[in-house]
């Protein structure tokens, strides 16, 4: 039986949930999406979204974006990830999913264990909150869906990756095939590839 996720940190306070997705991909930008929910929101499907189906984690979408208070996508590209690094470029996204919502949060909360203060908005980093708090896994959704919606269209411009099956994570045909004919100008620098024998496609 799935545990009922928490409506909120805070009490009385207008808090934003904070998410990103794409931080463990040999190819693509890393999203982020941060959510206000309504204090009445009530979504017994909603979780995580990496326990979730495609076609579930759709429909939730649909229902967030119309429901949500504020809602707002960021996107660090490849060319800020070599620069800052995995962990500073989610959370430069994360500012950017902020800065998009048409409502100024009291509060914030941030699924993991760091983040970068913005502006002078206070915050509270949560382990796992994506299964824990509603409004981080509704951003959850969001940055997994946004993401997956791009990566599909990378998809058209180089489909030999395959990126619309495997959204740019390291899949042993993924790794093979950048073995055998190298990277796009969507992959990530300084990732260090293991050779995969072809016969292992």
């Amino acid at each position: 039986m799935k545990k009922k996720l928490h409506s909120h940190y805070l009490s009385k306070c207008l808090e934003a949930g904070c998410d990103e997705a794409g931080g463990g991909v040999l190819a693509g930008p890393v999203f982020a999406s941060a959510v206000i929910l309504p204090p009445n929101f009530d979504c017994p499907k909603l979780n995580d979204s990496k326990q979730l189906s495609a076609s579930v984690r759709s429909d939730l979408r649909l229902v967030i974006e119309e429901k949500a208070l504020a809602w707002g996508v960021g996107i660090a590209n490849e060319e800020e990830i070599s620069e800052h690094n995995i962990l500073n470029a989610s959370i430069l996204a994360m500012h950017r999913a902020i800065k998009k919502l048409k409502i100024c949060p009291e509060h914030l909360i941030i699924d993991g264990d760091q983040f970068n203060p913005y502006k002078s908005i206070p915050y509270t980093t949560i382990v796992k909150g994506d299964a824990k708090y509603l409004s981080i896994a509704a951003a959850s959704v969001l940055a997994k869906t946004h993401r997956d919606d791009y990566m599909k269209q990378l998809h058209k411009e180089y489909p030999i990756y395959e990126l619309q099956e495997n959204k740019g994570y390291p899949t042993q045909y993924h790794r093979c095939i950048v073995a055998m004919l190298g990277v796009s100008p969507y992959h990530r620098k300084g990732y260090h590839l293991r050779n995969i024998p072809i016969s292992e496609i």
